[in-house]
C-alpha cells in the first residue's frame, strides 16, 4: 500500500535585523591566516553577515508566524511543533520557558511539541522528515517545523567552513496543500557514519551519494532529473567541491546567498529554497532536494512543486498577533 502524500507548504525565513560586511567580523584577517585562507572575499563568497539582538525564541515565533499566515491556517489547526536549534540555552529548567514562550505566543496553545538539536545543522532536515513521519502516520494532521539559530559569542562568527549569519526558518508539513506555495515530499533519507562525526572532520560526498541513490530510487528518477540543489551555504570552494564530488552540476546547485548573508546554521536549504522561488527559479512540478551535510551525516528531503493554484483556498484564521 502506498503511503499517503505529505506536504510542505509555506516555508519562510527571518534573518537578523543588522546586515553588516564580513570585515566587521572580529580577527577575520588573523583568523583567516589560522585557517590557511588567502583573505580574498570572492573566492571564499565572503560578503555580508545578520546579527540579531533578538532572542531565539522571538526569530522561532517570527518565522513560525510567517509561515501560518502565508498557508492561511488557525493556529487551533496545528496539533504539533517540532522545534529545532543548534544550541538550546540552559538545561531542563530553562527549556520549558522557551517552549512556553515560543508556542504561547504562536497560540499554538494544545500542539504536541517535540526537540531537534544533536543533528547540527541537518537539524530542520531531520525535523522535517520527522513531521512527514509523524503526519504519513496519522498521529499528527498540521505539523509547524521551525529550526532557530544565533551566535552567542562573536569569535565563533567565523569558521574554517562558513561564516554565520542568525535567523530562523520554518514550513508547515500536512496532509494537505496549505496555501498558495506548496511541494509534495517526494521522498527522504539520511546517511551515517558515527565514528566520523568529530566535527573537525570533512563532509563526506560519499554520505551524499548514498542519500541522493535512496532518495531516487524511491522516487523513481535520475540524478539529472533534479531541478535544484538547495544546500547548506558554506564557503563557496567547500559547497562546489563537495557537492560536485557526490555528482551534481554547477547548474543544480544555488550559491547566490552565500555572499548575501552566508550560513544560518540548519536553515539554509529552505532559505535557499524561498529565494531561488522568488527568483523565478522553481518551476511548477520541478523536482528540489533540499539536502545538509556535516561530518558523518548527510540529510535529503526530495520536493516537488505544486503547480499554481492547485491547494485549496485559505482556511479562516483566527485573530492573533505577535506579542
Amino acid at each position: 500500500m502506498n503511503a499517503p502524500p505529505v506536504h510542505l507548504s509555506a516555508p519562510r525565513y527571518v534573518l537578523g535585523e543588522s546586515e553588516a560586511d564580513h570585515t566587521s567580523i572580529e580577527d577575520l584577517p588573523r583568523k583567516a591566516r589560522a585557517f590557511g585562507m588567502p583573505p580574498e572575499a570572492s573566492l571564499w563568497g565572503w560578503g555580508s553577515v545578520r546579527r540579531t539582538a533578538e532572542s531565539l525564541e522571538t526569530l522561532a515565533v517570527r518565522s513560525g508566524r510567517a509561515t501560518l499566515d502565508a498557508a492561511g491556517v488557525a493556529p487551533s489547526s496545528v496539533d504539533c511543533l517540532v522545534l529545532c536549534s543548534t544550541r538550546f540555552p540552559g538545561g531542563p529548567r530553562t527549556h520549558a520557558r522557551l517552549v512556553q514562550d515560543v508556542m504561547s505566543r504562536l497560540d499554538l496553545d494544545d500542539a504536541a511539541f517535540t526537540g531537534v538539536t544533536l543533528n547540527r545543522c541537518t537539524n530542520l532536515l531531520t525535523g522535517l522528515r520527522t513531521a512527514q513521519a509523524l503526519v504519513a502516520a496519522g498521529q499528527h494532521r498540521r505539523v509547524l517545523v521551525v529550526t532557530t539559530d544565533r551566535i552567542t559569542d562573536e569569535s565563533e562568527r567565523m569558521e574554517n567552513f562558513a561564516l554565520f549569519s542568525d535567523g530562523a526558518a520554518s514550513a508547515l508539513v500536512s496532509a494537505e496543500a496549505e496555501g498558495a506555495d506548496g511541494y509534495e515530499i517526494v521522498a527522504g533519507a539520511s546517511a551515517q557514519r558515527p565514528r566520523a562525526l568529530e566535527w573537525t572532520n570533512e563532509i563526506s560526498p560519499d554520505l551524499a551519494r548514498d542519500v541522493s541513490e535512496r532518495v531516487l530510487h524511491a522516487a523513481g528518477m535520475k540524478l539529472g532529473d533534479v531541478d535544484g540543489l538547495l544546500h547548506l551555504n558554506l564557503y563557496k570552494p567547500v559547497v562546489v567541491l563537495k557537492e560536485r564530488q557526490a555528482g551534481f552540476t554547477a547548474e543544480q546547485l544555488y550559491l547566490d546567498n552565500i555572499p548575501r548573508f552566508g550560513h544560518c546554521f540548519a536553515a539554509d536549504p529552505l532559505i535557499n529554497l524561498v529565494d531561488r522561488a522568488a527568483a523565478g527559479d522553481v518551476r511548477d512540478d520541478g523536482h528540489y532536494l533540499l539536502a545538509a551535510s556535516v561530518p558523518g551525516v548527510r540529510v535529503g528531503v526530495l520536493l516537488r512543486k505544486l503547480p499554481s493554484g492547485v491547494a485549496p483556498a485559505p482556511a479562516a484564521t483566527d485573530t492573533w498577533e505577535l506579542r
